[in-house]
């Protein structure tokens, strides 16, 4: 979503929004995806890039202000999507 189509919702304009947080566009996830989705899938392409696998990964930590619930976390759902037996997940 552009500034643009953001001031077609609110009252705001694209120069407005850039010159205070330098932000001209947000992504916006697909219906029925998740934080814990898109997380698994930066894990994934993160471990590929660095040709390390999940299970010698010590650590999960996620920050996010979006979970997908309360609890479980989102970094516990990682870790079982990664097939981490081992290790600690933080949010």
């Amino acid at each position: 979503m552009t500034n643009d189509d953001l001031a077609k919702l609110v009252d705001t304009s694209d120069e407005w929004i850039a010159a205070r947080t330098g932000i001209r566009r947000r992504h916006i996830a697909a219906t029925g995806v998740t934080t814990s989705d898109l997380a698994l899938e930066a894990s994934l392409c993160a471990l590929a890039n660095s040709g390390i696998a999940a299970s010698e990964i010590d650590m999960v930590i996620v920050a996010t202000t979006t979970p997908d619930e309360t609890f479980p976390s989102v970094a516990t759902k990682v870790q079982a999507r990664l097939g981490m037996e081992r290790g600690a997940a933080f949010d």
